[in-house]
């Protein structure tokens, strides 16, 4: 019998994949409430992102409903809905955002060091555009990533370029999608606007540390943004102990 590639598969499914072991058990009926992210997290022994990210892709195939403000509730299934194979592509949210601020980091640092007028010209052009778009929207999307492309052509590297614009288009992705839409708006929105304007000044201002900074603490406050509570986290079931797998 011939063997069969090893796929290594990402924390985040393998909890979605004991949730919906669960769900289809019926240790958690149809209508019924799971316990919060904080009960998860501690059960299973990982971080509530990672929790946060099993549950936005069991919503994606749903499997489950987060209702802000009460809780995480299982639903019937949809005719013909199945999970995503284990070989999806799709990466987590934060597991994106986190890679980002580590590159995207180290290149404002050196964006700082090379930066020529023009370069700041195409960033100031993007700002621009980010502030005339309503958000949540296709526009401020379009806007958002030819900020930071536009802050990665600062160091004339096609390769650079092009890693920054696919992580960002990982903002398409069901799972990023789905996460943003219950926490972008238009106040999330100014103050990614206003941390895009500090990393724009330190850049033109030549601080390398600054803007690598700027653009660290923009993505960590990303991730705190789409890690805001879902609500409820007082009340929650306790009818299913779930192994750390």
């Amino acid at each position: 019998m011939p063997l069969e590639a090893v796929e290594a598969r990402r924390l985040y499914r393998q909890i979605a994949d004991q949730l919906r072991a669960l769900i289809d058990s019926g240790e958690y009926a149809v209508g019924s409430r799971l316990p919060t992210e904080r009960d998860l997290a501690e059960q299973l022994k990982v971080s509530r992102p990672t929790v946060r990210e099993a549950l936005i892709a069991l919503e994606v195939e749903g499997r489950v409903r987060i209702r802000v403000g009460s809780g995480i509730y299982v639903i019937e299934p949809a005719a013909l809905a199945s999970p995503l194979p284990a070989s999806a592509t799709i990466e987590g949210p934060f597991e994106v955002l986190r890679a980002r601020e580590f590159i995207e980091g180290a290149i404002a640092e050196q964006a700082a060091r090379v930066a020529r007028p023009e370069d700041i010209e195409r960033i100031d052009a993007s700002l621009t555009a980010m502030a005339t778009v309503p958000h949540p929207g296709e526009g401020s999307m379009i806007h958002d990533r030819a900020f930071h492309v536009a802050v990665t052509g600062c160091l004339d590297n096609a390769v650079l370029v092009r890693v920054v614009g696919e992580l960002f288009d990982q903002r398409l992705n069901p799972y990023f999608a789905k996460l943003a839409h219950y926490f972008e708006n238009p106040e999330s929105w100014r103050a990614a606007l206003a941390e895009h304007h500090a990393i724009r000044d330190a850049i033109a201002a030549h601080d390398p540390e600054a803007a690598r900074i700027a653009m660290r603490r923009h993505l960590a406050r990303s991730q705190e943004r789409f890690a805001q509570s879902f609500g409820a986290e007082t009340a929650s079931p306790s009818r299913a102990s779930i192994g750390s797998g």
